[in-house]
């Protein structure tokens, strides 16, 4: 099989860990089949004759992925950011989702919405759509289309929802969501499905339930909400009077991460899921081939000792989005206790809590928003630094994916190239600066090129 070979030279950044950057000045990232061959000073014999791409002083990073946003929602981004978390949903989202019924509707602002996402600073991400299944699936096309690599899901929602925006009982939530799976199977090399319970408030138990099912069957990961806002937790332990906590309303279905009670292997999972069978994202498979519901929930913004204890013993993905929960008045995330205790964290925009879409506003959010919980909830808790933010953003979300994120052997080979020439200073500045005036300073002029593994978006 003839080999796809290229290389990228210019001013290499990733991370090392999630403490330490690697900056390689003048140096090679090299892209192999897709996947990354290593970063180099010298190109090594083997790669002599290779066409290289030359950056010139241009800054190249690993892609940045979205763990938790919403399509239907860029419509209105910007919109109804005085309200808190419940009164927000009925007020904006769910009159607004109700649109997505129409397909001509749908296909206008997604239209919008990939194109902008294209063109953004992210390569990858993980997407609610809304509970209609021709919607989904026309959104699904044009991501295909699009390049980057996604996870969307159909969202669930059987209560509490609008009248014209809630699905008419489990059975048929549940016969919908199967037929979108029957549908979509094969159809995709780079957009995958993902279930998507909307939050346990939106799902009885018997649809929990069925979901459950499905998700065995499937192999699906999951994507939800937790523990974002005061008024949702007490509307879970009303709702939910036998859960413990949140976390435990979704472990209760099979739905929280880790769960051994069932065997499969990543063929499995490739062929259910409409995988190619040679993607990282099948990695998800434990080695001794337990099944696993790998699970991201967003927020987690008020969990409790005991739901934070089951999150990271079950492997669950915590995305943090501080521009949502700053704009609908959720709180501070502890995240600097999520990174210490080794939890997975990764970003996320959450448009349209958030009103960007820019991976790198996300990253200014998590420093700044630490920096506040620090100063005014607890010391003992240090503010995020600019290595863990870049972190969370490229592997800390990326690795949902599989090996990806990083610039190490092995890697998928997804990179985004800057050009910062219009961010005016007089002074010598090192590289780690000029990453860190993108995180604040950075729009759409400086980006200038994106690569989703191996393949050349923009």
């Amino acid at each position: 099989m003839k080999k796809d070979l290229f290389a990228l030279k210019g001013t290499i950044c990733y991370s090392k860990n999630q403490k330490e950057l690697v900056f390689a000045e003048n140096s090679y990232a090299v892209c192999e089949n897709g996947l990354c061959a290593g970063v180099f000073s010298q190109l090594p014999e083997e790669y002599k004759d290779i066409p290289v791409k030359d950056m010139g002083d241009r800054l190249i990073i690993p892609g940045f992925t979205d763990l938790h946003l919403h399509a239907p929602q860029y419509a209105y981004r910007g919109t109804g950011m005085d309200l808190e978390l419940l009164d927000w949903l009925n007020t904006i989202t769910f009159p607004q989702e109700a649109k997505y019924a129409d397909l001509s509707y749908a296909k206008k602002a997604y239209s919008i919405f990939v194109d902008d996402l294209k063109h953004s600073f992210t390569t990858r991400a993980c997407i609610f759509a809304t509970l209609h299944r021709p919607a989904t699936e026309l959104l699904m096309d044009m991501l295909e289309e699009s390049g980057l690599a996604t996870m969307v899901g159909k969202v669930n929602m059987d209560r509490n929802g609008a009248p014209e925006l809630q699905e008419k009982s489990a059975q048929a939530s549940a016969q919908d969501t199967r037929q979108w799976l029957e549908e979509i199977k094969g159809r995709y090399d780079h957009t995958y499905p993902i279930l998507t319970p909307r939050f346990t408030p939106s799902c009885t138990d018997e649809l929990m339930t069925e979901l459950g099912k499905i998700q065995r069957e499937y192999h699906l990961p999951v994507q939800s909400h937790l523990s974002e806002n005061f008024g949702e937790i007490a509307w879970v332990k009303e709702l939910c009077p036998t859960s413990r906590f949140y976390g435990d309303a979704y472990d209760m279905f099979g739905l929280f991460g880790t769960k051994p009670a069932f065997n499969t292997n990543e063929a499995d999972f490739a062929s259910a899921s409409g995988l190619n069978t040679t993607d990282n994202t099948a990695a998800h498979i434990s080695s001794d081939g337990a099944s696993v519901c790998p699970t991201i929930m967003a927020h987690c913004v008020h969990s409790t000792d005991e739901e934070i204890q089951m999150i990271k013993d079950q492997g669950v993905y915590v995305a943090h989005c501080p521009e949502s929960n700053t704009d609908i008045a959720s709180g501070i995330a502890p995240v600097r206790r999520y990174l210490d205790m080794g939890l997975h964290v990764g970003l996320g925009t959450d448009v349209a809590g958030g009103f960007s879409l820019s991976m790198f506003r996300a990253m200014a959010d998590a420093i700044q928003v630490s920096k506040l919980r620090w100063r005014l909830m607890d010391q003992t808790q240090a503010p995020v630094t600019l290595e863990e933010a870049f972190y969370m953003a490229t592997i800390g979300g990326g690795s949902f994916f599989g090996k990806v994120g990083s610039f190490e052997k092995g890697y998928e080979f997804d990179a985004m190239i800057l050009d910062d020439s219009n961010i005016r200073h007089p002074q010598e500045i090192s590289t780690r600066d000029r990453l860190e005036r993108l995180v604040y300073l950075s729009d759409d002029r400086n980006l200038v090129g994106k690569y989703v593994q191996g393949r050349k978006v923009i």
